[in-house]
């Protein structure tokens, strides 16, 4: 059973940083691609930012581009996303997310408030 445990969301003023932490477990991490995706309320779920098996080839939405940086520590299991810049719009919960065959698995996400 795949398992995604978020953390790192919280209230940050616009402009701040976070740095989400997704601690991964019972699969094999580093042959999969990962990703982060954010919901807002009353908004349909989607994509911040995607990683590949390797770590070395980043993808991000438009939006998040210059301000968010991806990255993996396979040896931990891990998947991060730093948030520089933040701002009020990017009030969300973030997801962690790989996809296994057909099947999507999810963590139960982090809340990342942005407000003064």
């Amino acid at each position: 059973q795949v398992m995604f445990v978020e953390s790192g969301g919280g209230l940050v003023q616009p402009g701040g940083s976070l740095r989400l932490s997704c601690a991964a477990s019972d699969f094999n991490f580093r042959v999969n691609a990962m990703g982060w995706f954010r919901q807002a309320p009353g908004r349909v779920r989607e994509v911040v930012a995607t990683v590949d098996s390797g770590g070395n080839v980043p993808w991000y939405a438009d939006s998040h581009k210059g301000r968010f940086s991806i990255s993996r520590d396979d040896t931990k299991m891990m998947l991060y996303l730093q948030m520089n810049n933040l701002k009020p719009e990017d009030t969300a919960v973030y997801y962690c997310h790989t996809l296994l065959g057909f099947q999507d698995h999810w963590g139960q996400g982090t809340r990342v408030t942005v407000s003064s």
